[in-house]
């Protein structure tokens, strides 16, 4: 889960990263209150920022300095309702301004191909990182971070000396490092980025910037995460399979998908997409993993989310009978479309194999429900699957 960058001031400043005042607002006349009450630290000076989750902003016409409360509301009332890359903004950030000396860029992400955490920092903050990466490579000091010591005295040092800060600014640079890495291992995050983060005329380090991203695979040991989640941009389709506790992922395709198991389901749309392109370019409308156990229930719940999908004109189930037999599964699939009922309206081309098959394409066979058709491999499901959809 990605946060708003008003979120991430928030948990910075829950764990003592240095931050500045800042508040959020829906309406052009809450900038102003907070406005007020925030610009009396900077001299009446604030900055108002539109919440999106993406880049790009300042560049967008996002991001406004205001000198006054008035201002404030001004730039607040032409924010709001803007379309920034496809993503409209729905609140600003009212924060309060600084006086800038120096802007830095800081952060720690996981390292997958490694299979480690690194830091990345560098001297020269605010500008899009990605294109400082190929210009000036040089520039950005990337250190490995062991997750079992994070980032304690000796590596904050190493990731300084690394980036090229020297004496008083470096000193008061590690310690703030550290907090952010404080920020990462406590949160459960996959990424912690400050970009910038700046030094002050009165020769302060402070974080003007935050962007974070929370693993959900950690959501149970972070009850309060949940307030943080953005319900109204949320898919109403996603939202409910989270509900009924399903891996479900909207995508933009006409051929439903149910598998049991990510790297099955993976597949499976790869052989979807391909088989699609006979068929006048159908592809996958979602990603759905029900995992190992395949009951009614569990399938229903599937069932009904895929065809609550308007852009659905097929399905395709494709399991293989692990731990989870096909017969197990045939069953789900069978109890499933009766408890549907007339919600079931779509086709739907079944794909099993592993343990038990025979009896499990066997109960599907006996029950002959008109909207099931069997298929013995995963090629030909997916072309049957492909080719429903591109007749209906």
């Amino acid at each position: 889960m990605d946060l708003f960058e008003y979120q991430a001031r928030d948990m910075f400043e829950k764990h003592g990263v240095p931050v500045l005042a800042g508040a959020v607002a829906t309406t052009p006349e809450e900038a102003r209150e907070a406005a007020e009450r925030i610009g009396t630290a900077s001299g009446g000076v604030t900055v108002v920022k539109a919440q999106v989750k993406t880049g790009g902003r300042g560049k967008a016409g996002g991001v406004k300095v205001a000198k006054s409360a008035d201002e404030a509301q001004e730039h607040a009332s032409a924010i709001l309702g803007m379309d920034i890359k496809g993503h409209t903004v729905h609140r600003v950030m009212i924060a309060q301004g600084a006086r800038i000396a120096e802007e830095y860029y800081f952060s720690i992400l996981l390292d997958r191909a490694n299979r480690t955490y690194l830091a990345m920092c560098s001297k020269e903050g605010g500008m899009e990182i990605e294109q400082l990466a190929v210009e000036r490579p040089e520039a950005l000091a990337r250190i490995a971070v062991d997750p079992n010591t994070g980032i304690d005295d000796a590596k904050a040092r190493e990731i300084v000396e690394a980036a090229g800060f020297e004496g008083e600014v470096a000193a008061k640079i590690e310690p703030v490092l550290k907090t952010l890495w404080t920020v990462y291992r406590e949160e459960d995050a996959t990424l912690v980025e400050v970009n910038p983060l700046v030094r002050t005329k009165d020769g302060d380090i402070v974080a003007l910037d935050g962007k974070v991203s929370l693993d959900a695979n950690a959501d149970f040991r972070h009850p309060d995460h949940e307030a943080l989640e953005d319900s109204a941009a949320a898919d109403p389709l996603e939202a409910a399979a989270k509900e009924k506790g399903l891996n479900y992922v909207k995508l933009d395709g006409s051929v439903g998908i149910i598998g049991n198991g990510a790297g099955l389901v993976m597949s499976t749309l790869d052989v979807v997409a391909y088989a699609g392109e006979e068929f006048g370019g159908q592809k996958p409308a979602n990603f759905l993993d029900i995992g190992g156990g395949a009951s009614a229930e569990v399938m229903a719940n599937g069932l009904h989310i895929i065809l609550g999908d308007e852009q659905v004109k097929s399905v395709f189930v494709n399991v293989f009978g692990g731990i989870t037999s096909c017969d197990a599964v045939a069953n789900g699939i069978v109890g499933a479309l009766d408890a549907l009922g007339d919600e079931a309206t779509k086709p739907l081309v079944v794909r099993l194999d592993g343990n038990n098959v025979e009896e499990g394409r066997r109960i599907l066979a006996e029950r002959a429900h008109p909207l099931v058709l069997i298929e013995e491999t995963m090629d030909g499901a997916a072309r049957k699957a492909a080719e429903l959809a591109s007749q209906n």
